[in-house]
C-alpha cells in the first residue's frame, strides 16, 4: 500500500458512516426485526455499491486499498457531504477531485411537443438509465401518476420492480421486468462508471432476488418495439404494441408510445381511458419544476 494510505482510519470512517444510516435512507426494506448492528450491514452497503461483501469487508478491516471509482460510489451510498468525501479520499491515499457533473437531463422540446399532440396515445420520454423525463396524461392514467413519485425515484425500471400496482398492471410481469433488466444492461455498456447507474443496480439487487439473478445473467436487449398485455383497473384487459422513437438531438432520449389495432377492444378501451382523463390533467408533463439530480 502507498505510504499516504491510512487503511485503519479509512475502515473506522466507513464503519462510522455505515452505522449512521438506516435501511430506509437507501430505500432498503425494513423487516421490522431487531438488527444486530446499528445502521446498515456490510452486505447491504456492498450491494448498494455493486461490489462484493468480501471486498467491502477488507476495506473496513484495512486489508485492501480502494480504487477511486469504488470510493466515488461509496460516497454516494453513504450519503457523504463534500468534506466527508474529501476526508475519505485523503485517508485512502487517492486524489479527491470531484468528477465532472453532467447537467440534469431534460426532455427535448420536440419530444414534448409530440407528447402534447398524442391525445389518444399514451407516451413517455425515457432518458439515461430509463429515467422518466416526461409523460402525457394518458400515460399517467395507463401506468401510474408519475407526478406523485419523487423525481429521484422516477425511473421506469425502479417502478417495475418496486411498485406493487405496476406488478399487477402487467399480465406478464416477469417477461416485462426481465426485458427491462436486459435493456439496462445494454445501456450500462455505454456508461459503466455512472454512479447513479451503480446506485440503482445496487439498490435493486438488495431489494429483489429476480433483479439480482437477471442482472448477473448479463442478458442484453435493445429498446425498439414489442407487445405488452395489461390488466388495467379501469378499462380491463389491454393488448398494446409499443414503439420507440430516438431523439436526433439527444440519442440518450427516447419517446416510447403504446398503441392498439384500430377497431380492437384495446383500441376502444384506450379511447375510453383518454376521454376519462381528458378533462383531468394538462398536456405533456415533465420535471422542469427543478430539483433534478445530475445525470
Amino acid at each position: 500500500m502507498s505510504s499516504d494510505t491510512r487503511p485503519e482510519e479509512l475502515g473506522a470512517f466507513l464503519r462510522a458512516r455505515r452505522a449512521g444510516l438506516s435501511p430506509g435512507t437507501d430505500g432498503l426494506p425494513d423487516t421490522g426485526g431487531r438488527r444486530r448492528v446499528d445502521g446498515l450491514r456490510r452486505e447491504e452497503v456492498a450491494r448498494l455499491a455493486a461490489i462484493s461483501t468480501d471486498y467491502y469487508t477488507r476495506l473496513e478491516q484495512g486489508r485492501m486499498r480502494a480504487s477511486a471509482p469504488v470510493l466515488t460510489t461509496l460516497a454516494r451510498v453513504l450519503h457523504l457531504d463534500d468534506d466527508e468525501r474529501a476526508y475519505m479520499f485523503e485517508v485512502a491515499g487517492r486524489p479527491s477531485e470531484q468528477p465532472a457533473r453532467r447537467a440534469p437531463q431534460r426532455a427535448q422540446p420536440r419530444l414534448r411537443r409530440l407528447l402534447d399532440d398524442l391525445g389518444t396515445t399514451p407516451g413517455i420520454v425515457l432518458g439515461r438509465r430509463m429515467d422518466i423525463l416526461a409523460w402525457n396524461p394518458l400515460a399517467a392514467a395507463l401506468v401510474t401518476d408519475f407526478a406523485k413519485i419523487p423525481e429521484r425515484h422516477r425511473n421506469y425500471l425502479r417502478l417495475v420492480f418496486t411498485d406493487p400496482k405496476i406488478r399487477e398492471l402487467y399480465s406478464d410481469w416477469r417477461n416485462v421486468a426481465h426485458t427491462c433488466v436486459a435493456q439496462l444492461r445494454m445501456e450500462a455498456a455505454r456508461d459503466p462508471e455512472n454512479p447513479r447507474l451503480t446506485t440503482l443496480v445496487g439498490e435493486l439487487s438488495v431489494q429483489d432476488a429476480d433483479f439480482r439473478r437477471w442482472w448477473a445473467a448479463h442478458h442484453v436487449a435493445v429498446r425498439s418495439v414489442g407487445t405488452k398485455r395489461l390488466h388495467h383497473p379501469v378499462v380491463g384487459e389491454l393488448t398494446l404494441d409499443w414503439d420507440t422513437l430516438t431523439s436526433t438531438t439527444d440519442a440518450d432520449q427516447q419517446l416510447v408510445v403504446w398503441s392498439a389495432e384500430p377497431g380492437s377492444p384495446s383500441h376502444d378501451a384506450l379511447r375510453i381511458l383518454a376521454s376519462w382523463t381528458g378533462a383531468r390533467a394538462p398536456a405533456a408533463t415533465d420535471s422542469d419544476s427543478g430539483g433534478a439530480p445530475p445525470a
